[in-house]
């Protein structure tokens, strides 16, 4: 069955090149040129991949990324301004499973396009077939069915990302792990990413585990090396 793809992009151009340039690999293609309703059309339409631009008229991608990560986990690559690290940051964060700056080869994207995927099918297969159904240690719960993390009573969703790193980082407690295993462990040896990113998912989880746990450092930073979990 022939992908999906949705293009949100206010530049008509940039649509019609893309739109060309995908449609020759077996793409199906929709665009969207603004902000508004983006939801109700992917409700509705049921891409498989979304190509997100953060400047839109209407409503700004990062607000649509938000929207988007409240209720599906289609993956997402977001397309910045050139050279703007901050918005990188923020769209792995918000949970974006990519991103390209402006401006890009056509090929790029679809060499990204296709990792993406890839790593969707994967975590999805590994989903379906995992026979373990939770991991527990140091006193949290990691739900590999909900994707959640649970202490107690409490329990917070994670991103495909937040999960792999944390369930690696758990399954080997005193251990330390490099970024780069980390990375690979995460998104897959195909996936490009600026150096840093990886501590950025970091940050992210050590604020879900303390917000419903109040445990502070429970993921270890090795200065110059990588990140070990601490069993308490």
């Amino acid at each position: 069955m022939r992908k999906k793809i949705c293009i949100i992009d206010d530049d008509e151009k940039l649509q019609r090149l893309l739109r060309e340039y995908l449609e020759e690999y077996s793409y199906v293609i929709m665009s969207l040129l603004r902000g508004d309703r983006v939801i109700e059309f992917i409700n509705k339409e049921k891409p498989d991949i979304i190509i997100l631009d953060i400047m839109l008229p209407g409503k700004d991608g990062m607000e649509i990324l938000k929207d988007i990560r409240k209720s599906s986990g289609i993956p997402v690559i977001m397309l910045t301004a050139k050279g703007e690290e901050t918005d990188r940051i923020v769209g792995l964060e918000l949970g974006a499973d990519d991103y390209l700056s402006k401006p890009f080869n056509p090929r790029e994207l679809l060499a990204r396009i296709k990792a993406v995927l890839r790593r969707s099918f994967t975590s999805s297969a590994e989903k379906m077939h995992h026979q373990v159904s939770s991991i527990k240690k140091g006193g949290l719960t990691l739900n590999n069915s909900s994707m959640t993390l649970e202490i107690g009573d409490k329990s917070i969703e994670l991103s495909r990302t937040e999960y792999k790193i944390l369930e690696a980082l758990i399954k080997n407690p005193g251990i330390v792990i490099s970024r780069d295993e980390l990375m690979n462990i995460a998104r897959g040896r195909d996936f490009i990413a600026f150096e840093r990113s990886i501590d950025v998912h970091v940050s992210k989880l050590r604020a879900k585990i303390e917000h419903i746990s109040g445990f502070k450092e429970q993921i270890k930073t090795i200065w110059g090396t990588g990140y070990m979990f601490v069993d308490k």
